[in-house]
């Protein structure tokens, strides 16, 4: 056991991260959120990235308030420009760059025939060339520090099709982004992993549930419950710990069973 530190310690001390998406709209916390804290309460220092200050402070204040190091960072992950300040600001307050955690993504509805084609470019946009965005400048200074974890968030609705036509295909891109930047940059050191949640409470679901719809969800799954923003952000927490130092590439739902089963969500 001369390879294993088996001494309690925080599962990401002295490492720094990226959560883009990690402001949470209202009281139901987010999925970027739940991961931006629970790095910090592993001991990394987090870039907490989003569009809205509101929003973002309130994650700075959570971990600020357990004694975590956190700063925010207002930008656009669209835009090739805002990403790469992204990455300099980062290396700038702390030095270094070890996680990268995509998170930010947007629904869209209906199949295609009913999309709207702006719609779909946006979808696209948002939720798989941000990702590459944000990827193409932090890679370059994970791998110059010596390598790396990357975690794009999925969704089960790219192996589980339900109506959200341009939503699947670009969770389904997600999926084979992390598989070729795992291929990519295993030289660099850098593993990159990829989450598909499933019916998680959060605050992008929240404002459309009502009590029956989630106790249809809880019934969706073999367990009988519904997800929490903080189960993603546990398994993100594994997949940027060195816990998983020999996992790449990876497909990982976290979804309570759902995509063994077959009642409707």
């Amino acid at each position: 056991m001369t390879d294993t530190q088996l001494e309690p310690q925080p599962r990401l001390r002295d490492k720094v991260a990226i959560v883009t998406g990690a402001g949470s709209r209202g009281d139901v916390i987010g999925n970027g959120q739940a991961a931006a804290i629970l790095f910090a309460y592993e001991g990394a220092s987090v870039l907490l990235v989003d569009t809205d200050e509101e929003h973002v402070s309130r994650t700075l204040d959570a971990i600020e308030s357990h004694g975590g190091t956190a700063s925010v960072f207002i930008g656009d992950v669209t835009s090739a420009e805002s990403c790469q300040a992204m990455v300099e600001a980062t290396v700038q307050r702390y030095g270094r760059l070890d996680i990268l955690h995509n998170n930010v993504g947007i629904g869209g509805a209906g199949s295609v025939v009913e999309v709207d084609p702006d719609d779909w470019d946006r979808v696209m946009q948002v939720n798989v060339k941000s990702m590459m965005l944000m990827s193409k400048y932090a890679v370059p200074v994970m791998a110059s520090g010596g390598g790396g974890a990357i975690i794009n968030i999925s969704s089960i609705s790219a192996i589980r099709p339900r109506g959200l036509t341009s939503y699947t295909v670009s969770k389904g891109g997600v999926m084979a982004l992390t598989q070729a930047m795992a291929v990519d940059h295993a030289g660099d050191g850098i593993r990159v992993n990829c989450i598909l949640p499933g019916p998680v409470y959060s605050s992008m679901t929240a404002p459309n549930m009502t009590s029956d719809r989630r106790d249809i969800r809880r019934a969706s799954s073999p367990l009988g419950t519904e997800g929490s923003p903080w189960d993603i952000g546990w398994a993100a927490v594994y997949l940027a710990s060195d816990e998983a130092k020999w996992v790449t590439g990876l497909i990982m739902p976290v979804d309570g069973g759902v995509t063994l089963m077959s009642p409707s969500r």
